[in-house]
């Protein structure tokens, strides 16, 4: 049995990796399961896969599930010191990073210094501490899993090659839902436009991140440190179908990609199962039916917030922080009608020209870099 640690388990990738355990019960097991504030969702899925501990990022709700799962022999703990008793539990075998934003770094730290395997789908964690985390990856000996479907790609065509080989990573984008929409029109959209992502099931911030192509911005920079490459040796090319996944050329010229219909849980079981394949119930391409497949590049024109990102992955240091800082901030304000789908890139901006440098900052000066570049976006819009 392998036994793993579902830290966000009530989000969109959480839940899908409980949908993994529950096809392979016989294989799987939860130890831990962690959540911020979803009282209900996470008794259900305490009272069915029965893990040893239940942790909340918020002391109250961790109060009312204590009191829901009393008699249950579950220990339910609260707080980032809970977050972190999840991480670092001795029986566990792989963590699987889910969270969404910064509240990840610490956590994911602890599991590392524990000897777990890291199943990452935390993007801040490598955005804003790749720097801090590959080198303790390397110094623990253990194993990280990229469960972005992109990092996932280039993991597996990665495999079994010599890594010294490669010449440039192709980075796949959908072009998410605005791809053919003009700079004038993407002044109106709303936020129930840009949930409807053409391809993909993802949480609400992921999605609005596709829509403005900030989340191919984010991947760049998480690709230079899981795979030690430059942004130059990183090429994102947009391509609708979502089928190719991503790609790595090397030196000779081939190229080899990986490729299958957009589901998430196809990513999540390759780092469960590494280095298996065991079956999934997934939609199989029919190349009869696809007939084709298209590309085309990136528009930084109309979607800024992609070219910022770049700039801040070239800049380095803190720089990284501050854009996923501002960006988390600006679209929740999006989310809840403040502010206009082009604003976000324009807060973005102001919140990067705004910023100090820090070369080579700390966990405590990441934290707080993302408090400071969170409450100038907030100072800008009065929200």
């Amino acid at each position: 049995m392998k036994k793993i640690v579902v830290m966000g388990s009530t989000g969109s990738i959480g839940t899908q990796t409980l949908e993994i355990v529950r096809d392979h019960m016989d294989e799987l097991e939860v130890t831990a399961l962690t959540a911020n504030s979803s009282v209900d969702m996470i008794v259900k899925q305490a009272l069915e896969f029965k893990p040893k501990l239940v942790a909340m990022n918020d002391e109250a709700s961790a109060a009312a599930v204590e009191a829901l799962l009393d008699g249950q022999n579950i220990k339910v703990v609260s707080g980032m010191d809970g977050l972190i008793e999840a991480a670092s539990m001795e029986e566990a075998d792989i963590v699987v990073t889910a969270m969404v934003g910064m509240i990840g770094i610490r956590p994911t730290i602890a599991a590392i210094k524990t000897g777990h395997d890291i199943a990452l789908a935390n993007k801040e964690t490598l955005v804003c501490a790749g720097h801090i985390i590959m080198p303790l990856i390397r110094e623990y000996g253990v194993n990280l899993y990229p469960v972005d479907s992109e990092h996932s790609a280039i993991f597996q065509s990665l495999n079994g090659e010599n890594h010294g080989d490669l010449e440039r990573i192709i980075l796949t984008a959908s072009g998410g839902p605005f791809r053919t929409k003009s700079a004038a029109e993407l002044e109106n959209v709303t936020a129930a436009d840009a949930l409807r992502h053409p391809n993909w099931d993802m949480g609400a911030k992921i999605t609005i991140d596709s829509a403005t192509l900030v989340n191919k911005g984010l991947e760049v920079m998480e690709a230079c440190h899981l795979f030690g490459v430059g942004v130059d040796d990183i090429e994102v090319v947009v391509h609708p179908q979502s089928i190719i996944h991503s790609a790595v050329q090397y030196k000779d010229g081939a190229i080899i990609a990986q490729m299958g219909s957009p589901d998430m849980r196809l990513p999540i079981q390759y780092a469960l199962f590494y280095p298996n394949r065991p079956y999934l119930n997934t939609q199989r391409v029919d190349f009869y039916k696809l007939r084709s497949m298209t590309f085309e590049a990136p528009d930084p024109d109309r979607f800024p917030g992609f070219k910022y990102a770049l700039e801040a992955a070239r800049t380095g240091g803190i720089m990284p922080t501050v854009f996923n800082a501002a960006n988390e901030k600006a679209v929740a304000l999006f989310l809840k009608g403040c502010i206009k789908f082009t604003d976000i890139a324009v807060l973005i901006r102001k919140a990067m020209d705004a910023s100090d440098a820090i070369e080579n900052p700390t966990v405590e000066e990441i934290l707080e870099a993302e408090t400071k570049a969170a409450g100038s976006v907030a100072q800008m819009t009065d929200k």
